[in-house]
């Protein structure tokens, strides 16, 4: 299984912060590897506290279902395929998170791992999270 090193993690998470610091959007922001385990970590000043369970389960959730979390978000409301997922997950002890801000980091056309950020409205997390993937020529 190709994954991130340490070093792609660092510069995806670097990426994500200047990201999240030009457009004034305190945030987490998470890199996991394709193994779905953290990478790199980071809260910046004045980020809500709860942005940084939030930020790593979006790049748990995008790594573990194979996409952007936004791309879930309509398949997870009342009446679609996987209304529900949020909570049936939690069975074995991960949160799957449904909504902007989680993005899958490919290298050579390769999954590798996943951004994940927390601290704005959903637009700006993934724009943040996808600032970061793109530092990866995702």
């Amino acid at each position: 299984m190709a994954t991130l090193t340490l070093s792609q993690a660092q510069t995806a998470l670097e990426a994500g912060l200047a990201k999240a610091a030009e457009i004034s959007s305190p945030s987490s922001v998470a890199v996991i590897d394709g193994g779905r385990e953290l990478l790199a970590f980071a809260r910046m000043d004045g980020a809500l506290l709860a942005s940084a369970a939030i930020s790593q389960a979006k790049a748990y959730t995008s790594r573990s279902l194979g996409c952007d979390t936004r791309d879930v978000d309509g398949l997870a409301q009342p009446g679609a395929p996987l209304y529900g997922i949020q909570t049936a997950h939690l069975a074995v002890g991960r949160a799957l998170i449904t909504f902007g801000g989680g993005v899958l980091v490919t290298v050579d056309g390769e999954v590798v791992g996943a951004v994940g950020v927390a601290g704005g409205s959903p637009d700006q997390d993934h724009e943040i999270a996808a600032a970061a993937a793109a530092a990866l020529g995702a």
